[in-house]
């Protein structure tokens, strides 16, 4: 942070100001805040989330691509559980099963997109409260704001002074709000396009794999189709 924000936050000014405001202006702040908190919590597990389901996915294609057999997957695929593909493979195997040796390729391919649509669901979760905080925190504060500015006009026509001096405090008291919004709104504007294209990249990942799947199981014989023994009759 500059010394000059640093400066300005040590000598009590915004602690002031808070307590200088009006009863609007303070609850707009607690709001403000409030919207702040929860969007930086979303932000903060979701970082930590993509991260691992990042990580853990290319260590799970990797182990898909040495396997033999998809029993062999099935048995190691709960130690990459944060990654969005396990759901997607584990379609696909229970539809196998299912199945036994005869293959309809096309309940498989439905098996994997039904996972890929419900994970991105999952992933997709609470993301819309940082849009709604991006989209609606500044209107928050700007009312506080206009609600201010008319405070400290009615109060300066009310002293009949009417001087730079008189209503300078009560407009800087008033304009805090503005930048409450915005540091509410800011963040969460960035991290929500951040986040839903690296949702975006996780859709079409889910997608490839699929494919790459259904091409895996094709080639396979039918007795072997998802690593179970089955005995032709």
């Amino acid at each position: 942070m500059p010394y000059h924000l640093l400066a300005f936050a040590d000598s009590g000014e915004i602690t002031s100001l808070f307590t200088n405001s009006g009863l609007v202006a303070r609850a707009v702040l607690l709001i403000l805040l409030a919207f702040s908190l929860f969007s930086w919590s979303i932000i903060l597990s979701k970082l930590t989330h993509f991260r691992r389901a990042r990580v853990q996915s290319g260590r799970f294609v990797r182990a898909f691509r040495k396997a033999q057999r998809m029993q062999d997957v099935a048995a190691v695929a709960e130690q990459f559980k944060p990654s969005p593909l396990i759901p997607v493979f584990e379609g696909a195997y229970e539809e196998l099963r299912r199945q036994g040796p005869r293959l309809n390729i096309t309940t498989v391919q439905r098996a994997t997109q039904i996972a890929s649509s419900e994970e991105l669901t999952r992933l997709e979760r609470r993301l819309p409260w940082l849009a709604t905080t991006g989209a609606v925190t500044p209107f928050i504060g700007l009312f506080g704001t206009v609600w201010g500015i008319i405070d400290a006009f009615h109060g300066l026509g009310d002293a009949g002074a009417a001087t730079l001096r008189a209503v300078a405090p009560g407009i800087s008291e008033a304009l805090i709000t503005t930048a409450a919004g915005l540091f509410a709104a800011v963040p969460a504007v960035i991290f929500y396009n951040i986040y839903m294209n690296n949702i975006r990249e996780f859709g079409a990942r889910m997608d490839d794999f699929s494919l790459e799947i259904l091409n895996t199981v094709e080639r396979a014989p039918a007795p072997q189709r998802a690593g179970v023994e089955v005995v032709e009759r």
